[in-house]
């Protein structure tokens, strides 16, 4: 038995699930329609690794109205799932934060009054958490089971400018710092290869997450997809790019696990799209599953576990500042 009570040698989703709702919760992405202000801005032209259409069920394309898309999803995955105890509403589509209040509710509403839907995941950018947003966000979490998913991607505002991300390191603090003042559970989304960043930045950055201190985290390895500008500079700048292959990735993944609180709740350990959209090949095809199973296989060879190389405290102090040095420095 591991600290979060599990027997898995990290803080997985499902164990989350199982000890929170009795059992499975599977989540039912929506797109509500809404854009991404940062595709917009003529000047940045959206983040240059940028294919939303790859993480997108297909139907999704077809069926404009939440309420439709929820059933259709439910459809789905009863087929393969039929003991499901129920199911989150995750709003995955672009930033769902990215419209007038009234929109918004109308969507989180018709999600909630549905059967079976226990709670929402919102995904958004940490510079689309308006002041009047937050505050129905917080009115909306002593109600239901409410996530939002922050796109971190990086800790570093040299990436964040490179990669044409539209903000800041800083604006990513105060926006986890609103969150938590309200109670408002949160999952920190990260990308590992983005360009000019290396493993041992990474493994550093462990500890400003440990002290951001989301409910959840999402790990992707970088996946350089078809028709982006990413594909462009892969193929011009090679040199800039630091790809882990997946037996490194497994390695690196436990070296990162090892140095993170043992409280962070992992919903995912690496991304995965058909094959079609992606310009480069990656790992064989190697298949979500496979790979965290390889994560425990080594883990258990190592004799370790998450969070076993953490002093929490010194290393998982609360929030408390948007500025980077600071946070930095108390590690």
């Amino acid at each position: 038995m591991f600290p979060w009570g599990g027997e898995r040698r990290f803080n997985a989703y499902s164990h989350y699930c199982r000890t929170h709702f009795g059992g499975r919760i599977q989540k039912l992405p929506v797109d509500a329609g809404f854009s991404c202000p940062n595709r917009l801005n003529r000047t940045q032209g959206g983040c240059t690794y940028c294919a939303n259409n790859a993480f997108s069920p297909s139907y999704l394309a077809e069926i404009k109205d939440v309420v439709s898309q929820l059933k259709q999803g439910k459809t789905f995955f009863q087929k393969r799932y039929p003991k499901n105890c129920g199911y989150f509403a995750y709003f995955q589509s672009y930033t769902n934060t990215n419209a007038p209040l009234e929109i918004l509710r109308d969507k989180f509403e018709a999600a909630l009054n549905m059967p079976d839907i226990k709670g929402l995941i919102i995904s958004t950018r940490p510079d689309c958490l308006s002041e009047e947003v937050l505050d129905y966000l917080s009115g909306l979490n002593t109600r239901t089971h409410l996530t939002v998913e922050v796109g971190v991607e990086s800790f570093h505002n040299e990436t964040l400018t490179h990669i044409h991300r539209g903000h800041t390191v800083e604006c990513t603090f105060e926006s986890f710092k609103e969150l938590c003042s309200r109670n408002i559970s949160t999952c920190a989304h990260l990308i590992f290869g983005l360009p000019n960043e290396t493993r041992m930045q990474w493994l550093s950055d462990v500890q400003i997450l440990n002290q951001l201190q989301p409910q959840f985290v999402k790990f992707h390895q970088l996946q350089i997809f078809k028709n982006t500008a990413m594909e462009a500079e892969y193929r011009d700048h090679p040199e800039r790019f630091h790809p882990l292959s997946a037996d490194d990735y497994v390695q690196f993944l436990c070296d990162y696990l090892e140095r993170m609180s043992p409280e962070i709740v992992i919903e995912r350990l690496s991304a995965e799209v058909p094959p079609r959209y992606l310009a480069v090949s990656q790992w064989n095809l190697l298949r979500h599953d496979r790979l965290v199973r390889k994560v425990e296989e080594e883990l258990r060879r190592r004799n370790t576990w998450q969070g076993v190389a953490v002093d929490v405290t010194t290393n998982c102090q609360p929030f408390v500042s948007t500025e980077r040095s600071n946070l930095t420095n108390n590690s």
